[in-house]
C-alpha cells in the first residue's frame, strides 16, 4: 500500500508539474495555469488562475498585472498571452489573470450561470496578494508593481486601485502600485447602464449590466470608478480607442476636477474596440504599446 501511495504521489507531482510547466519561448519564460486560491480552498477552479511571463534574463524587473477584456463575462487569460510576451520581451513581466464570470445571455442563452460584482474584483485582489507574495519566487520587483487592464479588464483595475477596501481586506493598498493603466473601458456604470439602455440595443441594460453589477442604481454605484475619485492616488495612463471615447471622456473629465497630479490620456481615435486590442497584442511595432512600456519604465526608477 505505501508503494502505490508513493507512486500516487510521484504521478501527482508530475502531473502538477506538466501544467504549471516552465515554457521557454524565445526571450521569455511562462509559467500556465497558477492557481491564486488560498492554499486551504477546497478546490482548484480553473478560472482562477493566472499565467506569469517573464523576460529571460535579469531579475528585479517591474510586474504588470493584467486583466483582459471579456465583458466581465467571457474573460480568457490565455487570450492575452500575446501581449503578455510582448512586454516581456522589453523586460516588464506580465501576469496574465483569469476570474470568475458572469452571465451572458446578450450572447448566448446557454450562459445563463455565473457571478455578479464584486466576486470579479474578489478575485483580483486573492491575485494581487498571491503576486505580491511570490515576487521573491518568481524574480519580479514588488516594489515595481503595476495594474492595468483592457476593457472589463480596464474597469477592474481601476476600481482596485480606487475602492481600496478589496486590497485592504488582504492587508495591502493602492500604495503598492507604481501606476494603473486602464485602457478602453467604461468607469461610470450608471452612465453605462443608461447608454446601453437608450442604444440601438437596449435589451443590453438588463442582460448584460444588470446581469453583471445587479440591479439597483445603488449596485451600479458601489461598483464605478468615478464613486471613489478622492482615494485616486496611483499615477495613471488611461487609454481608449474610438468605440469606447465617450466612456473615458467621462472618466477624464472626472478625474481632472479632482486635479490628479500624475495623470496621462492617450486616445487612438483611429483604431477600434477589437483594433487597439489587436496593435497592443500582435503589431510588431505599435506606438500605443511603447506607450505604456515608456510609463512603467519611467515610473520604475522613481522610488
Amino acid at each position: 500500500m505505501r508503494r502505490i501511495a508513493k507512486s500516487t504521489f510521484f504521478t501527482f507531482l508530475f502531473l502538477m508539474l506538466w501544467v504549471n510547466l516552465l515554457a521557454q519561448n524565445g526571450n521569455v519564460v511562462e509559467y500556465r495555469d497558477l492557481s491564486y486560491m488560498d492554499a486551504k480552498a477546497d478546490q482548484i477552479d480553473s478560472l482562477r488562475m493566472l499565467n506569469l511571463v517573464l523576460p529571460k534574463t535579469g531579475n528585479d524587473y517591474p510586474l504588470l498585472i493584467w486583466i483582459g477584456g471579456g465583458a466581465w463575462s467571457y474573460v480568457d487569460r490565455n487570450r492575452e498571452m500575446a501581449i503578455a510576451r510582448k512586454f516581456a520581451e522589453e523586460g516588464i513581466a506580465v501576469a496574465s489573470i483569469g476570474h470568475r464570470l458572469s452571465p451572458a445571455t446578450w450572447v448566448d442563452p446557454a450562459l445563463n450561470t455565473g457571478i455578479q460584482h464584486p466576486q470579479h474584483i474578489i478575485d483580483l485582489a486573492d491575485a494581487v496578494n498571491w503576486l505580491y507574495e511570490k515576487a521573491a519566487q518568481y524574480g519580479y520587483s514588488r516594489k515595481k508593481l503595476f495594474i492595468g487592464g483592457y476593457s472589463s479588464g480596464a474597469h477592474l483595475a481601476a476600481l482596485i486601485c480606487m475602492d481600496q477596501s478589496y486590497l485592504e481586506a488582504k492587508g495591502l493598498s493602492a500604495d503598492i502600485f507604481k501606476g494603473v493603466i486602464p485602457v478602453s473601458g467604461t468607469y461610470d456604470i450608471p452612465d453605462y447602464y443608461a447608454t446601453l439602455s437608450n442604444s440601438g440595443n437596449p435589451e443590453l441594460g438588463d442582460l448584460h449590466v444588470k446581469a453583471v453589477f445587479g440591479k439597483t442604481q445603488e449596485d451600479f454605484i458601489k461598483a464605478s470608478p468615478t464613486t471613489y475619485l478622492d482615494n485616486l492616488s496611483t499615477p495613471m495612463l488611461l487609454m481608449s480607442d474610438d468605440n469606447m471615447f465617450n466612456y473615458t471622456k467621462l472618466f477624464e473629465n472626472k478625474v481632472r476636477k479632482i486635479k490628479h497630479e500624475d495623470f496621462e490620456v492617450v486616445y487612438a481615435r483611429s483604431m477600434s474596440h477589437s483594433e487597439l486590442w489587436r496593435d497592443l497584442s500582435n503589431s510588431s511595432t505599435s506606438i500605443y504599446r511603447e506607450k505604456i512600456i515608456a510609463f512603467i519604465n519611467n515610473r520604475s526608477k522613481l522610488n
